[in-house]
């Protein structure tokens, strides 16, 4: 049998069908090839199938801040942040606003929670006084015992100054932040919580807990080892309990600062570390010593007055702040700085 030609039939979802046709109709040409009803009804019901998927759209992102990558990922002393989405506002003096009041109403609390606990603690020295000679007495009673450990660990803390044991919560909290760091599945968190960025959805707890975060061994091991060595000198000028209410306010006040230049220049991105509120120490110390003998760590042999270490750094924080380095954050260290003073 000769076939006369083809024709095309639209046969579901749009898709053509090319048949045969030989002068007959169509419904006899189909009832011809297929005759078995039960045939019929598997196709259609494959081409049923066929047609009932869709493609799943495509999910659309928010949109990233390229800053926050490009700006940054040459620092290893920040997390890496590539997958991470920020929101940089379109009204960027806004975004000011809440931490403004935050930065000026937690300074209020902590100078005014350290006057009462100043007072407080004048109060329990003289209980303290009568405390400690009972003790003594105690003690030159009570027969001793030989490496006690426990014994050992009260001699090494009766040793420390008042500004080493003051300054060893804070090193024993920026550890364990340290540690947090380190478990993947808190990721997320730590970059939201523990890094200050005004591009970032919460602003304002960043500023403080991001003092107490460190995402590089060496940054923490910088920053601790020169409070650890100017907290004997600061305890000694403030008292502990005013040396806490200015650290704590020296993180917030930082980051404010670090905020402020972000916005004015457009380059956002992360910032964590203690950098800032260690500057406050350093600042503090150097204005109120400035005939100090400092030196750096690796090269103890060069020293220089403290008030001339002051004016270098100052001088390098606020040339990085305009050259836009970025491998520390200047903005923050600028503002401790001029804050210790």
């Amino acid at each position: 049998m000769a076939w006369r030609g083809w024709a095309q039939r639209g046969w579901g979802c749009g898709q053509a069908w090319t048949l045969p046709v030989c002068g007959g109709s169509y419904e006899e040409l189909t009832a011809a090839l297929a005759p078995s009803r039960l045939l019929r009804r598997r196709f259609n019901f494959f081409i049923q199938q066929k047609c009932g998927f869709r493609k799943a759209p495509r999910k659309v992102e928010p949109r990233r801040s390229d800053t926050s990558s490009e700006a940054y990922k040459r620092s290893a002393l920040i997390p890496p942040v590539e997958e991470t989405a920020f929101y940089p506002s379109p009204y960027p003096i806004r975004t000011l606003v809440k931490p403004l009041f935050f930065t000026v109403g937690f300074t209020g609390c902590a100078f005014g929670s350290a006057a009462i606990w100043q007072y407080e603690s004048l109060k329990s020295k003289v209980q303290s006084y009568f405390d400690g000679i009972k003790a003594d007495w105690l003690d030159s009673i009570r027969p001793q015992k030989e490496g006690d450990f426990r014994k050992e660990i009260n001699k090494w803390w009766n040793n420390l100054s008042d500004g080493q044991r003051t300054v060893t919560g804070i090193i024993a909290a920026n550890v364990f932040v340290f540690c947090l760091w380190r478990v993947p599945s808190l990721q997320r968190t730590m970059i939201r919580y523990f890094t200050s960025n005004p591009a970032s959805k919460v602003l304002c707890s960043p500023m403080l807990l991001s003092t107490f975060s460190h995402f590089s061994l060496f940054h923490m091991a910088a920053n601790m080892y020169v409070l650890w060595s100017f907290s004997s000198s600061i305890v000694n000028i403030l008292g502990q309990e005013q040396f806490m209410a200015v650290y704590l306010s020296a993180g917030v006040i930082s980051n404010f600062v670090s905020y402020v230049c972000k916005v004015a220049t457009g380059r956002y991105g992360p910032s964590l570390g203690a950098s800032g509120a260690i500057m406050t120490v350093l600042a503090a110390v150097c204005t109120k010593i400035p005939e100090g003998r400092l030196a750096i760590i690796f090269l103890p042999m060069f020293t220089f007055t403290a008030g001339n270490a002051l004016k270098a750094i100052i001088a390098m924080d606020t040339a990085g702040m305009i050259l836009g380095w970025k491998f520390f954050d200047h903005a923050a260290h600028l503002g401790g700085a001029l804050f210790g003073m």
